[in-house]
């Protein structure tokens, strides 16, 4: 779709050959906005689908609520590292509720959330600071639900929450 190809779209066109560090990206903070508002919206057309069904294997979903104070005491590859967790159990989540949601509504809003998701893990994993690689074996703490809203409402919380400080300490860092 083409929201979600825009953000891969734009860290492309934002990637330099000499440095591959999406600076401008994140360097505007409109764009954080922007996803934010489209995390609303996602929300509220998958409220708008006919009654969805429960999914019949409950979906594995981050817990993405944290205090400021934590957040405030950890490096940017930490959050990161949470980040890229987090997001590595919301695109899991949304690709195992597609092959259960047969309305055309529900999988289609599953669809997008899905491509946003995988939009923004694989732009994190651009960015490093310490030695070593993302390893997907991570165990963010999780709960189950059975419930597609709630791959929706998380989505909106981390990119509302986790994603939106970690741009933000981001530009404060790449964005002098």
């Amino acid at each position: 779709s083409p929201p979600g190809l825009l953000l891969l779209t734009s860290f492309l066109l934002h990637v330099k050959e000499d440095r591959a560090s999406p600076t401008r990206l994140v360097c505007d903070s409109r764009l954080i906005q922007k996803y934010i508002v489209e995390a609303k919206d996602m929300e509220n057309r998958v409220g708008q689908c006919q009654a969805l069904p429960a999914l019949r294997c409950p979906a594995v979903l981050p817990l993405v609520d944290f205090t400021f104070q934590q957040w405030k005491s950890k490096s940017n590859e930490t959050r990161r590292r949470e980040i890229l967790c987090d997001l590595a159990l919301l695109v899991g989540a949304a690709a195992g509720a597609q092959g259960q949601v047969s309305d055309e509504c529900g999988a289609r809003q599953l669809g997008q959330l899905y491509r946003h998701a995988n939009s923004f893990l694989l732009l994190l994993q651009t960015f490093s600071w310490e030695a070593g690689h993302w390893e997907p074996s991570c165990s963010p703490h999780s709960m189950e639900q059975s419930h597609i809203s709630s791959i929706f409402l998380t989505y909106r919380q981390l990119v509302q929450g986790k994603l939106r400080f970690f741009f933000y300490d981001l530009a404060k860092v790449l964005c002098q």
